[in-house]
């Protein structure tokens, strides 16, 4: 079985945007806002624990999520062509 590489980059993107979206905003609204650096303000630019910063956030992480998904999905197709070939299927 192969992955659709496009699909699957695209469910990883809103996965990742959308989490960390509202993660954001969950802790917006249990500690309220927040400029302190944090781990993921140094990997993306401009995202901070603000409304403004959630959707730069989201921007980022929609982008990052499909480039992980579509690689993880290439190197699955990879793996998985390389052992289709290796042994008959049963009954053959």
């Amino acid at each position: 079985m192969r992955l659709n590489i496009r699909s699957f980059a695209l469910a990883c993107g809103l996965l990742w945007g959308l989490g960390l979206f509202l993660a954001t905003w969950w802790i917006i609204a249990f500690d309220g806002t927040s400029t302190a650096p944090t781990f993921l303000s140094q990997l993306y630019r401009g995202y901070e624990i603000t409304p403004k910063g959630s959707l730069i956030g989201l921007g980022w992480a929609l982008v990052d999520g499909a480039m992980g998904g579509a690689i993880l999905a290439w190197l699955y197709n990879v793996c998985a062509g390389l052992g289709s070939g290796s042994a008959p299927a049963p009954g053959q």
